[in-house]
């Protein structure tokens, strides 16, 4: 079963900048396109990003683009999203989760392959 291991979330204040990483477990992550999803308390896990295996093409939601930045090191077999300009309501967990670039790139949660747990980021003074 292939599975991602997130970290790098935390506390921060409104403003301030956050970087996450996405791990791969036991497998290489150059096959996949990876996208980072988030899902705040009592709401509906949401897409945020996304980017292609070779890193080529990324794809934002709309409440993030200019923000936040996807980009991946396929020789550490890693994917950051660098969040800068945070907002209390960017506070949610964020999850990582793989699929090809066709299904990555709609972020549409639920057909996403295969998933991390996820890392907590809470933004408030």
């Amino acid at each position: 079963q292939l599975q991602l291991v997130e970290s790098g979330g935390g506390l921060v204040q409104p403003g301030g900048s956050l970087r996450l990483s996405c791990a791969a477990s036991g497998f290489t992550l150059d096959a996949y396109a990876i996208g980072w999803f988030r899902q705040a308390p009592g709401k509906e896990r949401e897409g945020v990003s996304c980017i292609s295996s070779s890193g080529g093409n990324t794809n934002y939601a709309g409440s993030v683009k200019g923000r936040f930045t996807i980009s991946r090191d396929n020789k550490k077999n890693t994917v950051y999203l660098q969040m800068n300009s945070l907002k209390p309501e960017d506070t949610a967990v964020y999850y990582c989760a793989g699929a090809t670039w066709y299904v990555c790139s709609s972020l549409t949660y639920n057909a996403m392959d295969f998933w991390g747990k996820g890392t907590l980021v809470t933004v408030s003074s």
